[in-house]
Protein backbone atom coordinates (compact mmCIF):
# COMPACT_ATOMS: atom_id res chain seq x y z
CA UNK A 1 0.00 0.00 0.00
CA UNK A 2 1.60 3.09 -0.83
CA UNK A 3 2.28 5.26 2.20
CA UNK A 4 0.69 8.76 0.67
CA UNK A 5 -2.44 6.96 1.08
CA UNK A 6 -4.50 8.02 4.19
CA UNK A 7 -5.35 5.57 6.68
CA UNK A 8 -8.96 6.65 7.26
CA UNK A 9 -11.89 8.16 5.18
CA UNK A 10 -15.00 9.61 4.96
CA UNK A 11 -17.67 6.74 4.61
CA UNK A 12 -21.24 6.09 5.43
CA UNK A 13 -22.10 2.67 7.09
CA UNK A 14 -25.56 1.39 7.40
CA UNK A 15 -25.65 -0.22 10.99
CA UNK A 16 -29.08 -1.98 10.83
CA UNK A 17 -32.30 -2.34 8.89
CA UNK A 18 -34.43 1.17 9.47
CA UNK A 19 -35.12 4.24 8.36
CA UNK A 20 -32.53 7.11 7.85
CA UNK A 21 -31.23 7.01 11.49
CA UNK A 22 -29.64 3.86 10.54
CA UNK A 23 -27.07 5.65 7.94
CA UNK A 24 -23.81 6.97 9.88
CA UNK A 25 -21.58 9.42 8.16
CA UNK A 26 -18.50 9.54 10.00
CA UNK A 27 -14.65 10.15 8.61
CA UNK A 28 -12.77 7.53 10.87
CA UNK A 29 -13.25 4.76 8.85
CA UNK A 30 -9.94 2.86 7.91
CA UNK A 31 -9.02 2.83 3.97
CA UNK A 32 -9.16 -0.58 2.52
CA UNK A 33 -6.52 -2.61 1.85
CA UNK A 34 -6.78 -4.42 -1.73
CA UNK A 35 -6.24 -8.12 -2.00
CA UNK A 36 -5.03 -11.09 -4.59
CA UNK A 37 -7.03 -9.54 -7.81
CA UNK A 38 -8.55 -6.60 -6.51
CA UNK A 39 -8.01 -2.95 -6.77
CA UNK A 40 -8.44 0.21 -4.34
CA UNK A 41 -10.61 2.76 -6.13
CA UNK A 42 -10.67 6.57 -4.91
CA UNK A 43 -14.17 7.47 -5.44
CA UNK A 44 -15.35 10.23 -7.31
CA UNK A 45 -19.03 9.80 -7.57
CA UNK A 46 -21.81 7.07 -6.29
CA UNK A 47 -25.27 6.57 -7.63
CA UNK A 48 -28.38 6.25 -5.38
CA UNK A 49 -30.30 3.21 -6.04
CA UNK A 50 -33.64 1.68 -5.21
CA UNK A 51 -31.99 -1.33 -4.34
CA UNK A 52 -29.31 0.85 -1.69
CA UNK A 53 -33.14 1.99 0.02
CA UNK A 54 -34.64 -1.54 -0.09
CA UNK A 55 -32.18 -2.62 1.90
CA UNK A 56 -32.00 -0.27 4.18
CA UNK A 57 -35.55 -0.69 4.96
CA UNK A 58 -35.62 -4.38 4.88
CA UNK A 59 -38.01 -4.68 2.07
CA UNK A 60 -36.68 -7.39 0.31
CA UNK A 61 -38.00 -9.65 3.37
CA UNK A 62 -40.95 -11.81 2.35
CA UNK A 63 -43.04 -10.63 5.11
CA UNK A 64 -43.34 -7.16 3.45
CA UNK A 65 -46.18 -7.31 1.24
CA UNK A 66 -46.32 -3.10 1.00
CA UNK A 67 -45.08 -0.55 -2.08
CA UNK A 68 -41.35 0.86 -0.85
CA UNK A 69 -42.49 4.18 0.30
CA UNK A 70 -44.48 3.00 2.96
CA UNK A 71 -40.83 1.87 4.80
CA UNK A 72 -39.16 4.90 3.41
CA UNK A 73 -38.78 6.87 6.80
CA UNK A 74 -38.90 3.95 9.58
CA UNK A 75 -38.31 0.96 8.03
CA UNK A 76 -40.70 -1.85 8.02
CA UNK A 77 -41.50 -3.66 11.49
CA UNK A 78 -42.42 -6.71 9.68
CA UNK A 79 -38.97 -7.56 8.06
CA UNK A 80 -37.28 -10.54 8.80
CA UNK A 81 -32.86 -9.67 8.94
CA UNK A 82 -32.81 -13.16 7.52
CA UNK A 83 -33.97 -12.85 4.70
CA UNK A 84 -34.09 -8.78 3.98
CA UNK A 85 -31.64 -8.27 1.18
CA UNK A 86 -32.07 -9.15 -2.24
CA UNK A 87 -29.35 -11.93 -2.00
CA UNK A 88 -31.73 -13.58 0.85
CA UNK A 89 -28.67 -13.73 2.78
CA UNK A 90 -28.74 -11.50 5.82
CA UNK A 91 -26.28 -8.41 5.69
CA UNK A 92 -23.65 -8.23 7.83
CA UNK A 93 -23.38 -4.79 9.59
CA UNK A 94 -21.87 -2.45 9.48
CA UNK A 95 -21.72 -2.24 5.80
CA UNK A 96 -21.39 0.67 3.21
CA UNK A 97 -23.00 0.88 0.95
CA UNK A 98 -22.98 1.95 -2.95
CA UNK A 99 -23.99 -0.38 -5.65
CA UNK A 100 -22.58 3.22 -8.25
CA UNK A 101 -19.18 3.67 -7.76
CA UNK A 102 -17.01 5.77 -10.51
CA UNK A 103 -13.37 6.92 -9.75
CA UNK A 104 -9.61 6.20 -10.02
CA UNK A 105 -7.41 2.88 -9.22
CA UNK A 106 -4.75 4.35 -6.56
CA UNK A 107 -3.25 0.92 -5.43
CA UNK A 108 -3.73 -2.63 -6.75
CA UNK A 109 -3.16 -6.03 -5.26
CA UNK A 110 -1.12 -9.34 -6.34
CA UNK A 111 -1.89 -10.00 -9.45
CA UNK A 112 -3.36 -7.49 -10.66
CA UNK A 113 -0.80 -5.06 -13.57
CA UNK A 114 -0.12 -1.95 -11.48
CA UNK A 115 0.04 0.15 -14.97
CA UNK A 116 -3.47 0.00 -14.22
CA UNK A 117 -3.06 2.51 -11.31
CA UNK A 118 -4.58 5.99 -12.59
CA UNK A 119 -7.15 4.65 -14.40
CA UNK A 120 -10.68 5.89 -14.18
CA UNK A 121 -13.16 2.91 -13.82
CA UNK A 122 -16.28 2.24 -13.46
CA UNK A 123 -17.37 -1.00 -10.79
CA UNK A 124 -19.65 -3.47 -12.15
CA UNK A 125 -22.47 -3.72 -9.48
CA UNK A 126 -22.91 -7.39 -10.02
CA UNK A 127 -19.78 -8.70 -9.10
CA UNK A 128 -18.91 -12.22 -11.34
CA UNK A 129 -15.30 -12.48 -9.58
CA UNK A 130 -16.10 -13.32 -6.36
CA UNK A 131 -17.95 -16.38 -7.46
CA UNK A 132 -16.07 -17.59 -9.98
CA UNK A 133 -18.24 -16.31 -13.37
CA UNK A 134 -20.66 -19.14 -12.17
CA UNK A 135 -23.97 -18.53 -13.88
CA UNK A 136 -26.88 -17.30 -11.82
CA UNK A 137 -24.88 -16.33 -8.97
CA UNK A 138 -23.05 -12.48 -8.21
CA UNK A 139 -22.37 -10.36 -5.26
CA UNK A 140 -23.78 -7.30 -5.44
CA UNK A 141 -21.71 -4.00 -4.38
CA UNK A 142 -22.54 -2.29 -1.49
CA UNK A 143 -24.58 -5.82 -0.06
CA UNK A 144 -22.19 -8.66 0.00
CA UNK A 145 -18.89 -6.77 -0.08
CA UNK A 146 -18.91 -2.46 1.00
CA UNK A 147 -19.33 -0.20 -2.14
CA UNK A 148 -18.94 3.56 -3.34
CA UNK A 149 -20.68 5.66 -0.25
CA UNK A 150 -16.88 6.36 0.86
CA UNK A 151 -14.02 8.39 0.01
CA UNK A 152 -12.14 4.85 -1.02
CA UNK A 153 -13.27 1.18 -2.01
CA UNK A 154 -12.14 -1.97 -3.55
CA UNK A 155 -13.31 -4.29 -5.96
CA UNK A 156 -12.36 -6.96 -8.30
CA UNK A 157 -10.66 -5.74 -11.25
CA UNK A 158 -12.12 -8.32 -13.09
CA UNK A 159 -15.01 -6.39 -12.38
CA UNK A 160 -13.81 -2.68 -13.42
CA UNK A 161 -13.94 -1.35 -16.70
CA UNK A 162 -11.84 1.64 -18.07
CA UNK A 163 -14.62 3.74 -20.51
CA UNK A 164 -13.00 6.22 -22.91
CA UNK A 165 -15.84 9.33 -22.84
CA UNK A 166 -16.03 12.75 -21.91
CA UNK A 167 -18.12 12.09 -19.50
CA UNK A 168 -18.13 13.35 -16.09
CA UNK A 169 -17.35 11.56 -13.15
CA UNK A 170 -20.73 12.26 -11.90
CA UNK A 171 -22.11 11.06 -15.06
CA UNK A 172 -20.55 7.93 -14.95
CA UNK A 173 -21.57 7.25 -11.38
CA UNK A 174 -25.09 7.45 -12.43
CA UNK A 175 -24.36 4.31 -14.81
CA UNK A 176 -23.46 1.25 -13.06
CA UNK A 177 -27.13 -0.21 -11.52
CA UNK A 178 -29.81 1.70 -12.97
CA UNK A 179 -28.04 1.03 -16.60
CA UNK A 180 -26.69 -2.54 -16.32
CA UNK A 181 -30.27 -3.16 -14.50
CA UNK A 182 -32.06 -1.71 -17.87
CA UNK A 183 -30.10 -3.42 -20.33
CA UNK A 184 -30.32 -6.66 -19.03
CA UNK A 185 -34.25 -6.73 -18.97
CA UNK A 186 -34.09 -5.51 -22.67
CA UNK A 187 -31.35 -8.35 -23.21
CA UNK A 188 -33.66 -11.23 -21.52
CA UNK A 189 -36.74 -9.84 -23.02
CA UNK A 190 -35.00 -10.05 -26.89
CA UNK A 191 -35.89 -5.99 -27.57
CA UNK A 192 -34.88 -5.24 -31.09
CA UNK A 193 -36.06 -3.43 -34.37
CA UNK A 194 -39.94 -3.48 -34.78
CA UNK A 195 -40.86 -4.29 -31.14
CA UNK A 196 -43.42 -1.58 -29.04
CA UNK A 197 -42.35 -1.30 -25.85
CA UNK A 198 -44.33 0.08 -22.66
CA UNK A 199 -41.79 1.12 -19.98
CA UNK A 200 -43.21 1.26 -16.31
CA UNK A 201 -41.33 4.38 -14.29
CA UNK A 202 -39.46 5.78 -17.18
CA UNK A 203 -38.46 9.24 -15.21
CA UNK A 204 -36.27 7.04 -12.40
CA UNK A 205 -32.91 5.80 -13.67
CA UNK A 206 -33.83 2.75 -14.77
CA UNK A 207 -36.90 3.81 -16.59
CA UNK A 208 -34.77 6.50 -18.12
CA UNK A 209 -32.25 4.50 -18.90
CA UNK A 210 -34.07 1.44 -20.85
CA UNK A 211 -35.82 4.18 -22.72
CA UNK A 212 -32.88 5.15 -24.61
CA UNK A 213 -31.36 1.71 -24.61
CA UNK A 214 -34.85 0.27 -26.03
CA UNK A 215 -34.33 3.11 -28.59
CA UNK A 216 -31.00 1.68 -29.66
CA UNK A 217 -32.54 -1.57 -30.35
CA UNK A 218 -34.42 -0.33 -32.72
CA UNK A 219 -37.77 -0.26 -31.28
CA UNK A 220 -41.02 1.82 -30.56
CA UNK A 221 -40.94 3.33 -27.08
CA UNK A 222 -44.09 4.15 -25.13
CA UNK A 223 -42.94 5.27 -21.53
CA UNK A 224 -45.24 5.53 -18.55
CA UNK A 225 -44.32 8.42 -15.75
CA UNK A 226 -45.31 11.29 -13.84
CA UNK A 227 -47.04 14.22 -16.08
CA UNK A 228 -44.65 16.89 -15.04
CA UNK A 229 -41.83 14.71 -16.40
CA UNK A 230 -43.49 13.85 -20.06
CA UNK A 231 -41.41 16.25 -21.69
CA UNK A 232 -38.22 14.97 -20.18
CA UNK A 233 -38.93 11.10 -21.40
CA UNK A 234 -39.94 12.28 -24.51
CA UNK A 235 -36.41 14.45 -24.75
CA UNK A 236 -34.47 11.08 -24.25
CA UNK A 237 -36.37 9.54 -27.20
CA UNK A 238 -39.56 8.41 -26.01
CA UNK A 239 -42.32 7.72 -28.86
CA UNK A 240 -45.04 8.20 -26.58
CA UNK A 241 -45.48 9.38 -22.49
CA UNK A 242 -48.28 8.38 -20.79
CA UNK A 243 -49.63 9.64 -17.32
CA UNK A 244 -48.43 7.68 -14.11
CA UNK A 245 -52.20 6.33 -13.68
CA UNK A 246 -53.69 6.39 -16.73
CA UNK A 247 -55.88 3.33 -17.90
CA UNK A 248 -53.41 1.35 -20.31
CA UNK A 249 -55.65 -0.32 -21.97
CA UNK A 250 -58.12 2.56 -22.25
CA UNK A 251 -55.07 4.15 -23.93
CA UNK A 252 -53.43 1.74 -25.72
CA UNK A 253 -55.76 -0.98 -26.51
CA UNK A 254 -55.61 -4.67 -25.43
CA UNK A 255 -52.78 -6.49 -27.49
CA UNK A 256 -51.26 -3.69 -28.61
CA UNK A 257 -47.43 -3.99 -27.35
CA UNK A 258 -44.69 -6.55 -27.55
CA UNK A 259 -42.62 -6.39 -24.79
CA UNK A 260 -43.52 -4.48 -20.74
CA UNK A 261 -40.68 -3.07 -18.97
CA UNK A 262 -42.40 -3.02 -15.58
CA UNK A 263 -40.37 -1.26 -12.59
CA UNK A 264 -43.67 -0.68 -10.61
CA UNK A 265 -45.82 -3.55 -10.40
CA UNK A 266 -48.81 -2.20 -8.63
CA UNK A 267 -52.52 -1.42 -8.82
CA UNK A 268 -51.84 -1.13 -12.68
CA UNK A 269 -50.09 -4.57 -13.34
CA UNK A 270 -53.26 -6.51 -14.40
CA UNK A 271 -53.54 -3.59 -17.15
CA UNK A 272 -49.82 -4.47 -18.43
CA UNK A 273 -50.69 -8.01 -19.42
CA UNK A 274 -53.69 -6.71 -21.18
CA UNK A 275 -51.87 -4.46 -23.32
CA UNK A 276 -49.35 -7.39 -24.20
CA UNK A 277 -49.80 -8.90 -27.74
CA UNK A 278 -50.07 -12.83 -28.12
CA UNK A 279 -46.41 -13.77 -27.68
CA UNK A 280 -45.56 -11.00 -25.80
CA UNK A 281 -42.61 -10.35 -23.39
CA UNK A 282 -42.92 -9.31 -19.70
CA UNK A 283 -39.76 -8.30 -17.85
CA UNK A 284 -39.49 -7.00 -14.23
CA UNK A 285 -36.66 -6.04 -11.78
CA UNK A 286 -38.06 -3.80 -9.07
CA UNK A 287 -41.77 -3.30 -7.99
CA UNK A 288 -41.54 -0.26 -6.04
CA UNK A 289 -45.68 0.29 -6.18
CA UNK A 290 -46.59 -3.28 -4.51
CA UNK A 291 -44.64 -6.29 -4.73
CA UNK A 292 -47.95 -8.78 -4.78
CA UNK A 293 -50.50 -9.18 -7.45
CA UNK A 294 -52.96 -11.27 -9.05
CA UNK A 295 -52.58 -13.48 -11.73
CA UNK A 296 -55.36 -15.41 -14.05
CA UNK A 297 -52.84 -18.31 -15.17
CA UNK A 298 -55.53 -18.02 -18.17
CA UNK A 299 -54.14 -15.21 -19.33
CA UNK A 300 -50.46 -16.13 -19.26
CA UNK A 301 -51.14 -19.87 -21.11
CA UNK A 302 -53.68 -18.77 -23.59
CA UNK A 303 -51.80 -15.11 -24.85
CA UNK A 304 -48.47 -17.50 -25.14
CA UNK A 305 -46.78 -15.01 -22.70
CA UNK A 306 -42.99 -15.08 -21.58
CA UNK A 307 -42.50 -13.54 -18.22
CA UNK A 308 -38.52 -12.58 -16.70
CA UNK A 309 -37.94 -11.69 -13.42
CA UNK A 310 -34.45 -10.13 -13.80
CA UNK A 311 -31.57 -9.89 -11.35
CA UNK A 312 -28.22 -11.64 -12.69
CA UNK A 313 -27.05 -9.93 -15.71
CA UNK A 314 -24.54 -12.18 -18.48
CA UNK A 315 -21.53 -10.64 -18.65
CA UNK A 316 -22.51 -8.90 -21.73
CA UNK A 317 -24.92 -7.10 -20.52
CA UNK A 318 -22.14 -4.43 -18.90
CA UNK A 319 -20.45 -4.76 -21.84
CA UNK A 320 -23.21 -3.57 -24.04
CA UNK A 321 -23.53 -0.84 -22.02
CA UNK A 322 -20.26 0.43 -21.71
CA UNK A 323 -20.14 0.32 -25.61
CA UNK A 324 -23.24 2.41 -26.11
CA UNK A 325 -21.47 5.41 -23.77
CA UNK A 326 -18.49 5.15 -25.99
CA UNK A 327 -19.61 5.06 -29.34
CA UNK A 328 -21.86 8.02 -28.09
CA UNK A 329 -25.32 6.40 -28.66
CA UNK A 330 -26.90 7.20 -25.18
CA UNK A 331 -26.26 10.03 -22.75
CA UNK A 332 -26.42 11.20 -19.16
CA UNK A 333 -29.38 11.73 -17.39
CA UNK A 334 -28.32 13.05 -14.10
CA UNK A 335 -30.82 15.60 -12.00
CA UNK A 336 -28.47 16.46 -9.12
CA UNK A 337 -25.59 15.65 -7.19
CA UNK A 338 -24.90 15.85 -3.24
CA UNK A 339 -22.05 15.77 -0.59
CA UNK A 340 -21.78 12.35 0.30
CA UNK A 341 -22.73 13.87 3.87
CA UNK A 342 -26.41 15.08 2.66
CA UNK A 343 -27.27 10.99 1.65
CA UNK A 344 -30.38 11.61 3.70
CA UNK A 345 -31.62 14.12 1.86
CA UNK A 346 -30.79 12.71 -1.09
CA UNK A 347 -32.75 9.64 -0.72
CA UNK A 348 -35.63 11.44 0.80
CA UNK A 349 -35.52 13.14 -2.51
CA UNK A 350 -35.51 9.96 -4.13
CA UNK A 351 -38.05 8.12 -3.02
CA UNK A 352 -40.28 11.40 -3.07
CA UNK A 353 -39.46 11.39 -7.11
CA UNK A 354 -38.65 15.09 -6.70
CA UNK A 355 -36.59 14.94 -9.71
CA UNK A 356 -36.42 12.77 -13.58
CA UNK A 357 -32.82 10.95 -13.66
CA UNK A 358 -30.67 9.86 -11.28
CA UNK A 359 -29.17 11.98 -8.19
CA UNK A 360 -25.61 11.11 -7.20
CA UNK A 361 -23.31 11.57 -4.14
CA UNK A 362 -20.01 13.07 -3.96
CA UNK A 363 -17.38 11.96 -0.88
CA UNK A 364 -14.61 14.42 -0.21
CA UNK A 365 -11.78 14.71 -2.23
CA UNK A 366 -8.61 12.92 -0.98
CA UNK A 367 -5.30 14.54 -3.06
CA UNK A 368 -3.93 11.32 -2.69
Amino acid sequence: MPAQLPDTMAAVQLTGHGGMDKLAYREDIPVPRPGAGEILIRVAAAGVNNTDINTRIGWYSKRVRGDTNTGSAAGFEEAETEDATWSGVPLQFPRIQGTDCCGRIVAVGDGVDPSRVGERVLVRNMLRAPVDFRPYECWSLGSECDGGFAQYTKAPAADTWTVDCDWSDTDLASIPCAWSTAENMLHRARVGPGDRVIITGASGGVGSAAVQLAKCRGAEVIGVAGAAKSEEILALGADRVLPRGENLVEALGAGSVNVAIDLVVGEQWAELIEVLDRGGRYATAGAIAGPVVELDVRTLYLKDLTFYGCTFQEDVVFDNVVRYIEQGRVRPFVARTYPLSDIAQAQEDFIAKRYAGKLVLVPPQSPC
